[in-house]
């Protein structure tokens, strides 16, 4: 796949003068605002949910745009954005779904960094397009942690990290690294070409790697499975995504151990819809999983909404890594080009 890679400024270096400061305040939360960083993988097996970003990809990308690391913490934004003060100069960048940014009442690019000074109100509109969005400052933005790792992703049904667990409210101040001007007037205006921004549609296509559970399968709910589409429902949320359409029967005479879950694992509960589990999924569970999205398609799922629909295709191990290694690489080069000078 060529890619082009487009930014108007050269690069930046690492500030080493840059200092904490909150950075903005919250005027309207939103439908659903969080802090989300990578995810804290290495707690599972102690029953911690990972959380971190639906969308991998956009979360990744924001941050790259505004030059930060790819797994500082940014705000995750569910249909409905926030309206939020911005109370020290910053530049930052809006990735994912079209909410509709404004900067006092006009228009801001997606997938672009762009220079904001304090005192400016960062405002969301009208849905166009997906489901989640993603907004990286310059430096980050830093918050509550009680593991001893970057993790700050926020769990709100456990109350785990990020302003105590809970989604933002009004009134809420984050703080970030405030860096200086210099720094600043590197990091703002980088456009990322439009070849490598993902197409949100009603319906995607999505690869899935088959679990060796699928030998529980009938073949009938195999044939099902990969022929037909599924329907999201509205019990869909962050822990994962109900699906619904023709029955999956498998064979319920087997003894199920408890399974790890991983983000994209599609389990099939007896008599109920199948779930894909996603960022805030259950640690374990008993049901038997069908396949798992590859990591790349991930943003296929986060950017539906209930009611839109999503079918599946049969794919391999060696293809899903195939396809790591393209979006590893698409970040590379768009590092090198951020940093050029």
């Amino acid at each position: 796949m060529d890619v082009t890679v487009v930014f108007r400024k050269s690069g930046f270096q690492e500030s080493s003068g840059s200092f904490m400061k909150s950075m903005f305040k919250i005027e309207e939360p939103g439908l659903h605002t969080t802090i989300q960083d990578s995810g804290r993988m290495e707690f599972q097996q102690e029953g911690i949910v990972p959380a971190g970003p639906m969308d991998p990809y956009a979360f990744r990308m924001a941050n790259t745009l505004v030059g930060n690391a790819w797994d500082e913490a940014s705000i995750e934004m569910t249909m409905v954005g926030p309206s939020l003060v911005f109370l020290e100069n910053t530049v930052l960048a809006v990735a994912g779904a079209n909410l509709s940014p404004t900067v006092d009442g006009e228009k801001i690019p997606m997938w672009a960094s762009v220079y904001v000074e304090k005192g400016q109100e960062l405002r969301f509109g009208k849905p166009k397009h997906g489901a989640r969005a993603y907004l990286a400052i310059a430096g980050g933005i830093q918050s509550e942690r009680i593991f001893p790792s970057s993790a700050t992703s926020t769990f709100p049904k456990e109350k785990v990290v990020g302003l105590m667990g809970e989604a933002l409210e009004t009134g809420s101040e984050l703080p970030g690294r405030a860096l200086s001007e210099k720094e600043l007037s590197k990091r703002k205006g980088k456009i990322l070409s439009k070849n490598v921004r993902p197409f949100y549609q009603a319906h995607h296509l999505v690869r899935v790697v088959p679990n060796e559970q699928e030998a529980l399968f009938t073949k009938e709910a195999l044939s099902t499975f990969y022929t037909h589409s599924f329907k999201v429902t509205p019990q869909s949320d962050r822990m994962g995504y109900r699906i619904q359409g023709r029955k999956l029967e498998f064979d319920t005479s087997v003894d199920m151990f408890s399974n790890e879950i991983g983000f994209g694992a599609i389990q099939v509960p007896r008599d109920e819809d199948p779930i894909v589990h996603m960022a805030d999924r259950q640690i374990t569970g008993g049901y038997p999983i069908i396949g798992t999205v590859i990591s790349h398609d991930l943003w296929k799922v986060a950017q539906l909404l209930p009611g839109q629909t999503l079918s599946f295709q049969r794919t391999s191990v060696e293809e899903g890594n195939r396809w790591l290694k393209y979006e590893n690489d698409l970040f590379d080069k768009l590092n090198m080009a951020i940093h050029q000078k």
